[in-house]
């Protein structure tokens, strides 16, 4: 069964013999590799490229081993292009590949060589990369699938879809998997044997069981803010270890590095500025969050949190948790300053728009509660309470959108 990408696949498309090399980044499993290798080669064959002007090359697989000497791999690329037509560059965990920088430099002086990369680790787009491209990379991040993808190939009605889809999460090698027990086994072992080990190694961590134990401290306790040091502090009460501040940062970078984790800052609405931390993290995929977890902790609330961040993110948002100051008088006619929170703060190009996330409004006082920070917004920008209520979008006398989570989540116009 083929899971079509095509929002992806349209950016690829868009951007061909843009000078620029494409860099299609991604965890592990995502489906980076079947987008270039499968969905894009497709549509460069049915479009009239010859075979022979299309070079892949994945660096992950042992057939590849020597070529991931850069001399060997040029001369071989540089042996292959043979005429002045359009030849199209496909390579696939090219971080795997030795000096990859200056490689991919030396590809986009042959002027008829379109590059596309692939690369599982945020540190393959450090500061190192873009000064060595000098502005000549065009990034594509693609992320698990999105719940409107899982539907396109999921035999079932959409609420039945949802409870599977916040269980198991959108990995594609997940998705088309049939029980559940396949499903929990695939996890379990991506957790274990790929994402664990890749960290890891890579980054060349003596505790493994620390990284371990953080992860899913972070997995239980996703749409909450955290730090540095309150998660040092939690070592030391919980688990009576003695972590640094300084460690725990360095080892939430790795597995945001290898895009496990995404951080959401704090964004003072009013002020108009960041706050800093505490920041909350949101998981990339809720397969793998629960899967640390033992497929425990199903707090309903902040998985579907979690799902609409994600959703904004893969839909080209910025996404901060808002921060609303609000300045009352109390019962004795002291002077109150509490900060109110939005779920999501999103940007994108000039649009702005205002989102909670609530599970349910069950009556009145629920819904004054999730609006009150949406209502102390004195801007013209868009405001919305998504809900897993059963309800038909409406805008209600504040101006305020109220829409059900999987109509939001189908309808990619529905922000």
């Amino acid at each position: 069964m083929v899971i079509e990408r095509n929002k992806y696949l349209q950016e690829l498309v868009s951007c061909r013999h843009n000078g620029l090399v494409k860099i299609i980044t991604g965890m592990r499993r995502c489906g980076k590799s079947f987008l270039l290798f499968r969905l894009f080669r497709r549509f460069l064959e049915d479009n009239g490229v010859a075979n022979d002007h299309i070079v892949e090359m994945a660096f992950d697989d042992y057939a590849f081993k020597e070529f991931r000497n850069p001399d060997k791999f040029y001369a071989y690329v540089k042996g292959r292009i043979i005429d002045d037509q359009p030849y199209y560059i496909l390579l696939d965990e090219v971080q795997m590949l030795d000096e990859f920088e200056d490689v991919l430099n030396g590809l986009l002086h042959i002027p008829n060589a379109d590059v596309y990369v692939t690369g599982s680790n945020a540190k393959f787009l450090s500061k190192d990369i873009i000064t060595e491209f000098r502005g000549r990379g065009y990034q594509i991040h693609v992320s698990p699938l999105s719940f409107a993808e899982f539907m396109s190939v999921y035999e079932g009605d959409r609420e039945d879809g949802w409870n599977e889809y916040l269980l198991y999460g959108g990995l594609p090698p997940v998705v088309l998997l049939k029980t559940e027990e396949e499903k929990v086994k695939l996890l379990d072992s991506l957790l274990a044997e790929t994402y664990i080990i890749d960290v890891v190694n890579r980054n060349k961590i003596k505790n493994d069981s620390e990284l371990n134990d953080l992860f899913k401290i972070l997995a239980s306790g996703i749409g909450g803010l955290t730090n540095p040091q309150r998660l040092s502090n939690t070592f030391q009460s919980v688990k009576n270890v003695s972590i640094s501040p300084a460690t725990i940062k360095k080892y939430i970078e790795c597995l945001s590095d290898a895009f496990l984790l995404e951080s959401c800052n704090r964004y003072d609405v009013k002020g108009r500025k960041y706050i800093g931390t505490p920041l909350k993290y949101y998981f990339s995929d809720l397969g793998i969050r629960n899967a640390l977890l033992g497929f425990r902790q199903q707090e309903k609330t902040h998985l579907m949190e979690n799902a609409v961040y994600n959703e904004l993110c893969a839909r080209g948002y910025s996404v901060d948790v808002g921060n609303v100051e609000v300045n009352t008088v109390d019962e004795k006619g002291t002077k109150v300053r509490r900060m109110l929170e939005v779920d999501f703060v999103c940007n994108r190009s000039y649009k702005r728009c205002y989102i909670q996330s609530a599970l349910s409004l069950p009556d009145r006082e629920k819904m004054q509660q999730e609006s009150a920070s949406l209502l102390r917004i004195d801007d013209s920008f868009m405001k919305y309470v998504i809900t897993g209520d059963r309800i038909k979008k409406y805008q209600n006398d504040d101006g305020i959108v109220i829409m059900n989570v999987l109509d939001f989540l189908l309808d990619e116009q529905s922000v």
